[in-house]
């Protein structure tokens, strides 16, 4: 899809107890004393005049197995990726009506192999609750998050009722009810996996989520990770794609506490101004915060289809989850070497910004 896609302006193993095995001793022990040996490993007493057994009568338990560890987040190709498609119903607002939002969940695959013979565990892996832009559905930007979760991430993609490529008579301004949305689904996508079967059962960790959303998306995501009107404290990290603060959310942004965040902005976007990325990363002050040039791209390509600079910004993403989400700060490093290219990309941190 290129870049007037858009047709509107851009608005400002549970462990078993082990039994100790009875062993019945040849020749000099009475069956009294046979007894009190099972008795003492089923950590009863044995009654008056009951012999105890003699010492070391019982062979040492072995120490139990190492459980298996967590799978990890990596690399871009690190898992096979499948998906689920759901549809969460949401009846809670009574003045909006029922509001239906089909989330279509990728979620990386261990192999087989490695769970049977103990190695690791089927999840739980972090979760990133992804929000397309206005008139676009979750297809547009399949390149991207199927990169996320092969990386090792659950990568959840809403559709908003009202705002979607199918809607007949988009409305904008339902933006307003988005955040509230997204941390609807955030709420079941965490209660299903808490459940013992389904298929995501076991795959999340509720408390590593971030959230990301492109252009208005963007603006709902930024505003469930860091606005006052709508703070998800449940967030531990935020890429926000060509995003913007929406005025009628109010409230202020980025207060103490707030979660480390990755901006991105195509320095030749016209439908959201490079001004209102910026205007939101020098707003943050209070935590961890980056800012992607992207040169010469506009809206859509950075994170729509595969051509450039979208294997760029996957490279860069991945990179700032590892490290924030999944608690690898070396990947810091790797963030910096892949968004400066020259010509390509400059990142920026620590509130410094483009000239």
């Amino acid at each position: 899809m290129g870049d007037s896609a858009d047709p509107r302006p851009r608005a400002a193993g549970r462990r078993r107890r082990q039994r100790r095995p009875l062993i019945i001793l040849a020749g000099a022990l009475s069956s009294a004393v046979v007894i009190a040996g099972a008795l003492a490993a089923l950590g009863v007493m044995p009654p008056a005049g009951v012999p105890s057994p003699p010492a070391n009568s019982h062979r040492q338990s072995q120490p139990p197995p190492k459980p298996p560890g967590h799978p990890l987040a990596g690399a871009i190709g690190s898992y096979r990726v499948a998906f689920s498609s759901l549809s969460f119903t949401d009846r809670s607002r009574r003045r909006l009506g029922t509001r239906i939002l089909p989330t279509l969940v990728r979620y990386p695959v261990v192999p087989p192999a490695e769970i049977t013979s103990g190695e690791v565990t089927r999840g739980p892996f972090s979760l990133v609750l992804f929000a397309p832009g206005y008139r676009q559905c979750r297809s547009s930007y399949a390149s991207l998050l199927r990169a996320w979760a092969s990386a090792g991430y659950v990568v959840a993609a809403i559709e908003f009722p009202r705002t979607n490529c199918h809607t007949v008579a988009p409305d904008e301004a339902d933006l307003f009810n988005q955040p509230a949305d997204i941390s609807f689904v955030i709420s079941r996508l965490t209660a299903l996996s808490a459940m013992r079967a389904g298929p995501l059962s076991g795959l999340i960790d509720p408390d590593r989520i971030a959230v990301s959303g492109h252009s208005d998306g963007g603006d709902a995501a930024v505003a469930v990770a860091a606005g006052t009107c709508c703070r998800d404290r449940r967030v531990r990290a935020a890429l926000i794609l060509s995003g913007a603060q929406w005025p009628p959310l109010g409230g202020r942004y980025f207060p103490p506490g707030s979660p480390p965040v990755l901006f991105t902005q195509g320095s030749a976007d016209t439908w959201n101004l490079p001004a209102a990325s910026m205007q939101l990363y020098q707003a943050d002050r209070t935590g961890v915060r980056y800012y992607l040039d992207l040169l010469g791209s506009g809206h859509f390509t950075p994170y729509q289809g595969h051509a450039g600079p979208e294997p760029l910004v996957a490279r860069v993403t991945v990179d700032f989850l590892n490290a924030y989400l999944g608690d690898q700060p070396a990947r810091i490093k790797a963030m910096a070497l892949a968004g400066n290219m020259p010509g390509v990309a400059v990142l920026y941190g620590q509130g410094n910004l483009p000239r």
